[in-house]
């Protein structure tokens, strides 16, 4: 059995320039064709600005101008922000979109794609989607990793661009007053961490500074790593990973774990954690290094970075910089997060659309260079311009208070469509610290394989359904317990091993190890 090398999958940075595909007539039909579309995603439950249907997206109207295909909303659960529900009340209705779009749309879409609910796109994409097939040809393995458990793939996915997304960071400008270096490993991290919460770094005189603390809460189990534990196989949280047997595992079931989880509430305990880890929320960040209280995190490189520049005039010196993973117990240095080659999100199309070919045609657009440009930086000329042959974002853009990716969203660019994403779109708005930091990275050669998913049969799904969702609202309730002190790892370490199996994780570890057996060996 061999695992599926990232090294070859993965585009990186070679995907700063982008493939010369032939650009031929873009129009697919002479009169315009309308297609439905079930579009739901996390920043809009719809196929419009902000959701609505009645205000079109810029990057729409060139598509519809480009190729005589225009897509007309029709989503379901407009009224839930939950892509699962939305994806239930959809199936239900029985009156399907020709398009089905939007986030995790890959495990429906393979289970009951096979059913008849959703078309095979293998012949379709080799007979009238070359670009697509250009694609497949030059990733080896990720056509695979979508496939559903019969051997055709059903949707289109996202597929993001770059190798590295979060990393470590410190306030530098703390370590220089304290006299303090960057920490090299577990031991001197802790020894940081104290430091930060008892010697005053930002020097008002009160004991209030956070050690450690992240924007999402999943982020406290990162730092599982430094015991030599896991926290997820992949970019999504709490996934499961493959280990050094080539077996399908979950982190939280490993004895690794357990001693993990023993040192993560002790450091809890003695105030090297936010107290409101799993509580304060996305605007942790803002608010902690705005109020010169943070003092290490593990977020994403581009939008950190951008903390030095926006706070240099309110906090003198601040110095917010990435740093390397600190060596493990075991001492492993690893960067655990990576960007993931392929997401489960994009588009699929439905057996009531009666307009496959031009549909596959269209799917197709996306991946020429006109389409790929259109999806990552919005409409030419008006949010972008082409300046020596690179696509390049206007002044405004660029420094505008509202977030690049915001803007993209609001004109229907860097939606979850099946498309390639161009790293250039976020390089452009990456400051010299998280260049600097991500070199640095590279150099030291930080990045594990992932998991790239399972497409189960009927029997393995069943498997799946029955006892997964228990299984991880356990997993969860008993990690959230031990770490806040209202449990304890260590003695209940064994009842918790035999309650899993008890709630069938030998079974969902069966189904995944055997789904994955067939899908990549």
């Amino acid at each position: 059995m061999r695992k599926l090398s990232l090294a070859v999958a993965l585009l990186g940075f070679t995907a700063l320039t982008t493939p010369g595909f032939a650009q031929d007539d873009l129009r697919i039909v002479d009169e315009p064709l309308e297609l439905s579309i079930h579009m739901h995603w996390p920043r809009a439950q719809g196929y419009g600005v902000g959701g609505s249907p009645s205000e079109i997206y810029p990057v729409e109207r060139v598509a519809r101008e480009l190729t005589g295909i225009h897509l007309v909303d029709q989503t379901s659960g407009r009224n839930t922000t939950d892509n699962a529900e939305a994806m239930n009340l959809l199936l239900a209705q029985g009156n399907m979109p020709d398009i089905v779009g939007g986030h995790l749309i890959q495990q429906p879409v393979n289970q009951y794609g096979p059913e008849g609910a959703f078309v095979p796109l293998n012949d379709l994409v080799k007979e009238h989607a070359p670009n697509i097939q250009a694609f497949w040809d030059a990733h080896p393995g990720l056509m695979e990793a979508i496939s559903s458990a019969d051997g055709n793939y059903y949707y289109i996915p996202y597929l993001p661009d770059g190798k590295y997304g979060r990393a470590w960071y410190i306030r530098q400008d703390w370590l220089d007053k304290l006299g303090l270096e960057q920490p090299q490993n577990v031991d001197e991290l802790y020894e940081v961490l104290v430091a930060f919460r008892d010697q005053d770094p930002n020097g008002n005189g009160k004991k209030d500074e956070i050690p450690y603390f992240a924007r999402q809460w999943e982020e406290v189990n990162r730092l599982l790593v430094l015991w030599d534990a896991r926290s997820s196989g992949s970019d999504t949280y709490h996934d499961f990973y493959v280990n050094d047997e080539g077996k399908v595992v979950h982190p939280y079931a490993q004895e690794a774990y357990r001693t993990g989880i023993a040192n993560i509430a002790q450091w809890y305990e003695e105030g090297l954690i936010d107290p409101e880890i799993f509580t304060r929320g996305s605007s942790a960040r803002d608010y902690l290094l705005s109020e010169n209280l943070g003092g290490v995190t593990h977020d994403w490189f581009a939008s950190t970075s951008g903390y030095n520049a926006a706070l240099a005039d309110k906090i003198d010196g601040f110095n917010f910089i990435p740093f390397l993973p600190p060596a493990s117990a075991g001492g492993v240095r690893m960067e655990e997060h990576r960007r993931t080659p392929i997401k489960p999100d994009g588009w699929a199309i439905s057996h009531s659309n009666e307009h496959p070919v031009e549909t596959i045609k269209y799917f197709d657009f996306w991946f020429t260079e006109t389409g790929r440009n259109l999806s990552n930086f919005g409409v030419e000329g008006e949010t972008w311009d082409m300046i020596d042959g690179e696509p390049i974002f206007k002044p405004e853009v660029l420094n505008s208070d509202t977030p690049v990716n915001s803007q993209m969203y609001l004109v229907g660019a860097q939606i979850y469509r099946g498309y390639w994403q161009d790293y250039r779109y976020e390089d452009q708005w990456t400051s010299d610290a998280a260049r600097e930091g991500i070199a640095l990275y590279e150099a030291n050669d930080l990045l594990i394989d992932q998991f790239l998913g399972v497409a189960f049969n009927e029997e393995e799904q069943a498997v799946y359904d029955r006892y997964w969702p228990s299984l991880r609202t356990y997993m969860l309730e008993r990690q959230q317990a031990w770490i806040l002190g209202s449990g304890d790892v260590e003695a209940e370490w064994d009842d918790y091993v035999n309650t899993l199996n008890r709630m069938g994780y030998d079974k969902v570890i069966e189904v995944m190890n055997t789904a994955y057996e067939r899908q990549y060996s």
